[in-house]
């Protein structure tokens, strides 16, 4: 599996994931849950947290243009309070964030490529893209779990994020019957439930 797939995936889970939450009432999305988290207490804080750390290492650290630091979306990332943003300014900012590291992933940057964890430290540890990328990806993968337990500690239940459930191929109904009767052969008779109205 390479970085692009994984990604795919995760964007594709995380959309369902802010389509859930929009759903969800916003006492719950902000109820304290966790209540000895130092920087997280509740689901809004996490869903923030996460594309923060996206914005912070591959677009700040990584490229130099981190979306947190201006305009519309400028906060303090370290410490986020989430209460202060309502959940759509969240979700824009993740889908900014998203489409920028699109950008980065479509324009064929090498990702063996060294990134210095910390830019004005000639000592700093250094990491390719691609590692960095995935420290990103397993950050949100874990964060994510941890969403969808505050969801059903909430009585809620979450939707299914699981990474099969957005490679499996499906199957339409035609593709179904095309399938029947090719296995049928011409003198089998089609099974019951594949026979055409009539």
């Amino acid at each position: 599996m390479n970085v692009r797939e994984y990604y795919a995936y995760l964007s594709a889970a995380r959309e369902q994931l802010w389509n859930f939450v929009r759903a969800l009432p916003a006492d719950d999305l902000g109820r304290d849950l966790i209540a000895s988290g130092e920087r997280f207490h509740n689901v809004k804080d996490l869903l923030l947290h996460v594309i923060d750390v996206e914005d912070h290492w591959i677009h700040a650290v990584a490229l130099g243009a981190g979306v947190q630091g201006e305009g519309r979306y400028a906060h303090d990332w370290v410490r986020p309070r989430a209460e202060g943003y309502d959940l759509g300014w969240i979700i824009d900012y993740g889908r900014e964030v998203e489409r920028r590291t699109w950008a980065l992933l479509d324009s064929g940057a090498g990702l063996s490529r060294p990134v210095k964890l910390v830019q004005d430290d000639p000592a700093s540890d250094t990491v390719t893209l691609d590692q960095l990328l995935w420290h990103v990806m397993t950050h949100e993968v874990r964060h994510t779990a941890q969403v969808t337990l505050l969801i059903r500690q909430l009585g809620h239940t979450p939707p299914w994020l699981d990474y099969l459930r957005f490679v499996r191929p499906t199957v339409s109904v035609a593709q179904g019957r095309d399938a029947d009767l090719e296995e049928a052969g011409p003198e089998d008779p089609l099974p019951e439930d594949s026979q055409p109205a009539g």
